[in-house]
C-alpha cells in the first residue's frame, strides 16, 4: 500500500481551463503567418513547452531563431491579453475542495506545468499561496514527457516519487509521471487508459476516492 505524502497538479486543464486561450493565441499567430492550424492540431500541443508547440505548429517549415523568438513572444502577448478575463470563479469544478481536503490531510502540494505563465494564472485564480512548490518552464529542467520537472518538484516537496500523485490531462504529462515512478491520475479523454487512475473531469475526483483506489493498486 503506497504512503501518499504529496499531490502535484498540472495547471491548464486540471486547475483551470486556459487551454482555449492557448488555442486562440496560437490560432491568431498561425492565421497572421498563413499557417494551417485547427483544433485537432491544437490537441498535439497539450502539455508541451512553448518552443515545442511552435515546432509542431510549423510542421517542418524552417524558421530562424530570431523569428521563432518573436513569434513565441507574440503568441504569449495574445495569451496574456486573454488572461485578464480569469478570476477565482475559473477554477475547475472540484479543484477547491480537493485542495482543501489535501491541506486538511497534511499533504504537500505542487504545480508542475510546461507554461511560463503559471504564477500570473495562479494570481488570477487566487491560488498563489496554495502550493508548496511551483515548477514551470522557467525551471531549468527538460520538458515533459521527460520526468525531470516532476522529479524537481518532488525534491522541493521533500518526498519520493512513489509517495506522490500526479494529476494530468495530457498524454505527455502522464508519460512523464509514469517514467518518473509517480502515481498518476488522468483527467479527460486524452489520458484514458494511460494513467493508474482515470476520471472524466476534476469534478468527479475526491481525495478519499483517489487514496482508496491507489491503496487497492499498491
Amino acid at each position: 500500500m503506497p504512503t501518499i505524502r504529496a499531490l502535484i497538479f498540472d495547471l491548464d486543464g486540471v486547475i483551470t481551463d486556459t487551454a482555449e486561450f492557448h488555442y486562440l493565441s496560437w490560432k491568431q499567430l498561425a492565421d497572421e503567418e498563413g499557417l494551417p492550424f485547427t483544433r485537432a492540431d491544437n490537441e498535439a500541443l497539450r502539455g508541451v513547452s512553448r518552443r515545442e508547440s511552435l515546432r509542431r505548429l510549423l510542421k517542418g517549415r524552417p524558421i530562424d531563431e530570431d523569428t521563432a523568438a518573436a513569434w513565441m513572444k507574440r503568441k504569449n502577448d495574445y495569451f496574456l491579453e486573454l488572461l485578464d478575463r480569469v478570476t477565482p470563479a475559473d477554477r475547475l469544478p472540484g479543484v477547491t475542495s480537493l485542495l482543501e481536503d489535501a491541506r486538511r490531510t497534511g499533504l504537500r502540494l505542487g504545480i508542475g506545468s510546461a507554461s511560463k505563465n503559471v504564477r500570473p494564472v495562479l494570481d488570477k485564480l487566487g491560488l498563489s499561496d496554495a502550493f508548496d512548490a511551483i515548477g514551470d518552464a522557467h525551471s531549468e529542467v527538460v520538458s515533459k514527457p521527460a520526468p525531470d520537472l516532476f522529479v524537481w518538484i518532488a525534491g522541493r516537496l521533500d518526498v519520493y516519487p512513489t509517495q506522490t500523485v500526479i494529476f494530468e490531462d495530457a498524454e505527455a504529462g502522464i508519460e512523464a509521471g509514469r517514467r518518473g515512478r509517480f502515481w498518476t491520475v488522468g483527467i479527460g479523454p486524452a489520458t484514458d487508459g494511460l494513467a493508474h487512475l482515470h476520471y472524466d473531469s476534476m469534478a468527479a475526483i475526491t481525495l478519499a476516492d483517489v487514496l482508496t483506489k491507489l491503496a487497492a493498486l499498491g
